[in-house]
């Protein structure tokens, strides 16, 4: 993972940004909730379709793994995918493997900053951050994130969203 330089500006001499990776406890949560779904999918529709059509028709039980399968790669697509930098002004969240996205959250727009951790995110120790600002279209969320580093942002980005609107 890439982090920013210590004076906190998140950018590089050059002044391209110094982009953050997310941890890979993440893609271990969705591949482990992955096969979690898809074993009870197979094993649902295995029985169902052997005693409601035949033993014949349970092979379509192998339908959900196969598929699963192809999420296994794609999942990994979309966690390298994911990443974060910290600028002077604003932060950035690029995402996307196919349709590339890219959002600009200025810190001065800011309204509040929340860290979120449901029951399987605190199983596999992990916690999103997420953005909100006046407009409802702009705000945005990083997953994944380490509980300590979720709250480290929070705090940075509560403290230079709270100096950059004091000037407006």
């Amino acid at each position: 993972m890439e982090t920013g330089r210590p004076d906190g500006t998140g950018t590089t001499t050059g002044g391209e940004p110094v982009w953050t990776g997310l941890p890979p406890g993440l893609l271990r949560m969705r591949r482990m909730l992955l096969v979690v779904w898809t074993g009870l999918l197979t094993a649902a529709s295995g029985v169902l379709s052997w005693w409601l059509a035949g033993p014949a028709w349970a092979a379509f039980a192998l339908l959900p793994p196969a598929l699963a399968a192809c999420g296994w790669v794609l999942l990994e697509r979309n966690w390298r995918s994911w990443r974060y930098a910290e600028r002077a002004d604003d932060l950035l969240i690029s995402r996307g493997v196919l349709w590339r996205e890219q959002t600009v959250v200025p810190y001065g727009r800011m309204q509040l900053v929340e860290v979120t951790s449901g029951p399987a995110e605190r199983y596999f120790g992990l916690a999103s951050v997420q953005l909100h600002t006046a407009a409802a279209a702009t705000d945005a969320t990083i997953p994944g994130l380490d509980p300590a580093e979720a709250e480290r942002l929070r705090d940075r980005l509560t403290e230079l969203g709270q100096a950059r609107s004091a000037g407006l």
